[in-house]
């Protein structure tokens, strides 16, 4: 049996970024002073486990009135936070590092620009992801969050300005749908009869080209093999996305978090078993992954 890995698979930059720097974080800390997390520094369990390991906590807002002024560090992890979070680290006196992936800084960013123009702002994802999370405290939650054609046409108000953005790791192929079809229905609405003048409408495309980038390549790669074995973990967005798409291209594809998640019966008569990961998924445990399914199978 040939096992390969999917050369373009594992972390994107942004995850580079932040785990680097809790590394680093945790390299330099002192006994009297500890490091934690916000959240789960990333969705993958074997990477939070290897990182609580070396004596990262994960903690959440509601820990900062326990560590206030005790001189904790607390790491800001990719998906980023609200203002808010900010603005309560520096009453208890908490030290911020801020890990938060720059494509995410640079949405929230855009996000707040329109907001602060008037325009309706609509987000294409989920609307409790930790993401988007931040990105509605940017703008205080006045924005609507949908994840489909459906919701946008019930809850958007077409006679608004508005400007549509995604999540990072939202599939492009939905985002694209949306999009096509507020334009087509604002294009039909006339907002003052006298005047013929329609509603502004702008889409940003601000899904991560990490994302959207492997797409054809992760096609391709499940397409060359018998079975596909997707490592990721159960709470990636993007995981998700980029799994339903070798699953496009490889009907047997299995989405598992650890290896010992893998079903014998998947394997039977395979020559060529494929292992690729979400943008979360540590090379080192695909690397184990793969010497599981040789040596057991």
């Amino acid at each position: 049996m040939n096992v390969s890995i999917d050369k373009f698979s594992g972390f994107c930059w942004g995850v580079v970024r932040t785990v680097q720097i809790a590394e680093d974080q945790l390299a330099a800390k002192r006994a009297d002073r500890n490091v934690y997390v916000l959240g789960h520094i990333i969705h993958n369990p074997k990477e939070i486990e290897r990182l609580a390991d070396k004596g990262l906590e994960t903690i959440t807002v509601n820990d900062f009135d326990r560590l206030a002024h005790t001189g904790a560090k607390v790491i800001i992890r990719a998906h980023g936070e609200p203002p808010a979070t900010y603005r309560k680290a520096w009453e208890c006196g908490i030290e911020i590092i801020d890990a938060t992936c720059p494509v995410v800084t640079k949405l929230q960013e855009r996000v707040r620009k329109f907001w602060d123009q008037g325009y309706q702002v609509v987000i294409f994802g989920k609307k409790d992801h930790a993401e988007v999370l931040g990105v509605r405290g940017v703008v205080r939650d006045e924005c609507v969050v949908i994840k489909t054609v459906e919701e946008a046409l019930e809850h958007i108000q077409l006679d608004r300005k508005t400007v549509l953005f995604s999540q990072t790791t939202m599939d492009r192929p939905t985002f694209l749908l949306v999009r096509d079809t507020l334009k087509s229905r604002i294009a039909e609405l006339v907002v003052d009869t006298m005047h013929d003048i329609a509603t502004e409408f702008h889409a940003k495309d601000t899904i991560c080209g990490q994302v959207s980038g492997r797409e054809a390549q992760l096609s391709k790669f499940a397409a060359d093999q018998d079975v596909v074995i997707f490592v990721a973990g159960k709470a990636s967005s993007n995981g998700k996305v980029l799994y339903n798409v070798a699953k496009a291209s490889n009907p047997k594809t299995y989405f598992v978090e650890t290896k010992e998640e893998i079903d014998p019966l998947w394997l039977t008569d395979a020559t060529k078993v494929g292992i690729s990961g979400a943008t979360s998924t540590p090379q080192w445990y695909m690397e184990e992954v793969r010497e599981f399914v040789m040596t057991n199978y």
